[in-house]
């Protein structure tokens, strides 16, 4: 037989982004939100396309056990909208049975009859010769492995065994809370599939992480993607494709300079140019650089960053190259110039904390960039 399904985890429904400063006059927070219950209509347009009417969900379906329930609603309106998928929501770490016990109680209450929650650890029937075999995440930190009732757990002969777990895998710990790499071959698997890391990562052929289908962070440097799988019968690799799902890129990349080189055109060179509006970028300025070059600098990220969703310029591994020059364009004399001098003595002092040292720098770098932007 030839059994199809999508696997995706971590949603992570309802999240706030409040990590990201909210620019005045725009909402990002609110179109990223957004973009993440829009994840749930891609996953069922990844499913048509791959040929499956099944969606496994691994965990942190929502972003906390207790989700509004304008969330809780509209997530299950979407997946009724998508009657010709049947949808598999395990609790994960952040929406854990403990914590969120009201939560799943409302889910099995109100759920469309095309929505399944899995919250026991009891083998399920997907499809005939198929069987999912669940493990739910009962505490947030439980001390133990959740994945290993899936050594015990039965399933009928000749069926495909298909593990749903949360959590992460790492090489056997004496704290006994990891998933073991080879639990696949230690409870018989023809697929393990995993939530938990919001990054894509393969730990074997069996044994997958699709990532969060919505990217939240800068770490992994790429949209956030499902998995579709083929499985051709018990014992046969399965066949995994990358299927993406992202609207927004996290990105970050690191801005190398030497003294006197133009700053603006290599920020300039550096940023995407292809649909800034949905990209978040981080970019990381390194080397040295002179006063004129850094004001230069500001000024190209001022410019540039509102095109982009979101936009940082993070400057403290960037080396200041002072020059005399520098400070006369400052001032020659008076209170300026006496205060270009007093932050200058501050940025070079090794007796210093280096945070002091950068605060220094950083404010002469701001000082001359307003004295020329004054000037002009």
């Amino acid at each position: 037989m030839t059994f199809r399904f999508i696997h995706s985890s971590d949603l992570h429904l309802g999240r706030r982004f409040a990590n990201i400063p909210q620019p005045p006059d725009d909402n990002i927070r609110g179109r990223l939100m957004e973009a993440r219950h829009g994840a749930i209509d891609r996953l069922a347009r990844a499913a048509r396309s791959h040929g499956a009417t099944h969606v496994l969900l691994a965990g942190d379906t929502f972003d906390t056990p207790t989700p509004s329930a304008g969330v809780l609603r509209q997530a299950l309106a979407a997946m009724a909208g998508a009657g010709d998928m049947q949808w598999w929501l395990l609790p994960g770490n952040h929406d854990n049975l403990r914590d969120a016990e009201p939560l799943w109680d409302a889910i099995r209450r109100d759920c469309p009859p095309n929505v399944h929650p899995v919250i026991e650890a009891m083998p399920v029937e997907l499809d005939e010769g198929a069987t999912l075999l669940p493990c739910p995440i009962a505490w947030r930190s439980a001390g133990r492995d959740a994945s290993e009732a899936l050594v015990t757990m039965p399933s009928d002969e000749g069926a495909l065994r298909l593990g749903l777990a949360h959590g992460g895998v790492t090489d056997f710990t004496e704290t006994g809370e990891s998933i073991p790499p080879d639990r696949d071959r230690s409870a018989r698997l023809d697929y393990l599939a995993l939530g938990d890391w919001h990054g894509r990562m393969e730990v074997g052929p069996r044994v997958q992480y699709p990532g969060s289908p919505e990217q939240d962070r800068f770490k992994h440097g790429r949209r956030g993607v499902c998995l579709a799988v083929t499985m051709d019968g018990v014992g046969a690799s399965p066949r995994v494709e990358e299927i993406e799902t992202g609207e927004f890129l996290w990105t970050e990349a690191e801005l190398a300079l030497g003294p006197r080189q133009d700053a603006a055109d290599a920020l300039e060179a550096l940023l995407p140019a292809e649909h800034p509006r949905d990209t978040l970028i981080r970019v990381r300025a390194t080397g040295w650089s002179g006063l004129p070059e850094q004001a230069d600098l500001r000024r190209a990220a001022e410019r540039r960053g509102p095109q982009f969703g979101y936009f940082e310029l993070v400057t403290a591994a960037l080396g200041t190259h002072y020059e005399q020059a520098d400070l006369d364009e400052i001032d020659r004399a008076g209170a300026l110039r006496l205060a270009a001098e007093a932050l200058l003595t501050e940025a070079e002092d090794v007796a210093q904390d280096s945070r002091e040292r950068e605060v220094a720098a950083d404010a002469l770098a701001r000082l001359y960039a307003f004295v020329k932007e004054v000037a002009q």
